[in-house]
């Protein structure tokens, strides 16, 4: 059987590699940043419960703010100069946290400012982001562009926490976030390389922005089997948010994990996602794409049990280290199936003209609550305590999943490609 010829891959695709390359730098910044900001905040700041909740929610608020004008107001513009734009603004409010935190002038209320504008940036990122390698790559290459994306921010995930970790134990934590300045600056370059230009639609076709926001939101709403993907991973997300709001609080002060193991338990439990980028493929072929989608958003409350479990075990005798890294390490994997299989999904599905808006209206359900949920989350730690909310992130995960696991995504091996509502309906779901 002849092989297919090697340059058929993204690898080779120019635009792509640019912006491949420009988001791993991104990715590599922005995990170091995801370590050291809460650290800095729960070590230098002395941050609490309620603090880290509103930090949370501040690195959030801009999906429940601005998240559906952001998707009409994208798909009026070029998304590119969106990425470039978004990637320049964090570069220069990080730049601005780092001075005055070496400077002795950081604080909490500093943190909440920053993280705020950093959300607004990312909201806009992430939509262009997520909108744009439809059309950089086209349809046929959209999961194997989605794979190479979630590949690059495993891996990122695997190194930088470890390297990050240990240079923690000698370089103080603002430190670390500068490197994410740098690194936002040079992706720009890389986002400015690529060649393609897009073609922007006619502004006599532009909607007034109430109506475009309801076009996307309508898509949503009404086409089968998408309306119940994204609430239930809305409502899960609510869930997932309280427990990675409280986890570096959670390992350091409850169960005395050192701020290098930190780094070490992230990378280690990271290595799943690799894993799961390089057989994604595979398993949607075994199992089929609907039934990986319901199978994979189940699995992931089952995993989270081995971090509310790390308490009791530690008191038994055993390493806490230990039920971390295997937990991390299968809700990785699993993780990495749901995300590149529904994103997947939602892009192949969408009419090109609605990809901003879609993805916009997704990321406002799925997101929108996720501030409201840090601060339950800081709540319900504060009254009850850190292991009580770590269960009720399982629980509540749990009864999430089920929505998808009663449904036709476990019967359906393809799911629907493209096409219209009315088309899909009738095509692919009655």
């Amino acid at each position: 059987m002849p092989r297919t010829p090697r340059k058929q891959s993204l690898a080779y695709h120019f635009d792509f590699r640019q912006l491949w390359i420009g988001d791993a730098l991104s990715q590599v910044g922005a995990q170091l940043t995801a370590l050291a900001l809460p650290i800095y905040a729960v070590s230098t700041l002395k941050a609490t419960e309620m603090q880290m909740g509103y930090l949370n929610a501040s690195q959030t608020a801009a999906f429940l703010l601005i998240g559906l004008p952001a998707g009409a107001w994208i798909d009026r513009m070029r998304k590119r100069s969106v990425l470039i734009t978004a990637d320049l603004v964090r570069g220069f409010v990080l730049a601005a946290v780092v001075i005055l935190a070496l400077t002795g002038h950081g604080n909490m209320t500093l943190l909440y400012a920053a993280s705020l504008v950093l959300s607004i940036a990312t909201v806009f990122f992430d939509v262009a982001h997520l909108s744009y390698v439809p059309g950089l790559v086209g349809l046929k290459h959209v999961s194997e562009g989605n794979t190479k994306l979630q590949a690059t921010y495993s891996v990122a995930a695997v190194a930088v926490p470890a390297v990050g970790g240990w240079l923690l134990k000698i370089l103080a934590a603002p430190v670390l976030i500068a490197v994410n300045v740098v690194t936002y600056f040079v992706s720009v370059f890389f986002l400015w390389r690529i060649k393609k230009r897009e073609e922007l639609p006619p502004r006599e076709s532009h909607l007034p922005i109430g109506q475009a926001i309801a076009e996307g939101l309508r898509f949503i709403v009404k086409t089968p089997m998408l309306n119940r993907l994204v609430f239930s991973t809305g409502a899960s997300a609510l869930f997932a948010t309280m427990g990675w709001t409280m986890l570096v609080k959670y390992v350091v002060d409850h169960l005395g994990i050192d701020t290098g193991s930190i780094g070490l338990v992230l990378s280690a439990s990271a290595v799943g996602g690799i894993l799961g980028a390089l057989v994604t493929r595979k398993a949607t072929l075994i199992v089929g794409e609907g039934r990986l989608i319901a199978l994979s958003a189940l699995a992931t409350p089952i995993l989270f049990v081995g971090i509310p479990l790390a308490d009791p075990l530690m008191k038994a005798g055993m390493n806490p280290m230990i039920p971390l890294v295997v937990s991390g390490f299968l809700m990785q994997v699993s993780n990495t199936f749901f995300n590149v299989s529904q994103v997947s999904f939602r892009q192949r599905l969408c009419p090109p003209h609605l990809l901003g808006r879609m993805n916009a209206s997704f990321r406002f359900i799925v997101w929108g609550g996720m501030p409201i949920a840090s601060l339950l989350g800081g709540l319900i730690a504060t009254h009850y305590g850190m292991v009580v909310m770590m269960w009720v992130v399982v629980i509540g995960e749990l009864l999430c999943a089920l929505p998808l696991v009663f449904s036709k995504f476990m019967s359906m091996k393809e799911l629907p490609g493209g096409g219209t509502v009315e088309e899909i309906s009738t095509e692919h779901i009655n």
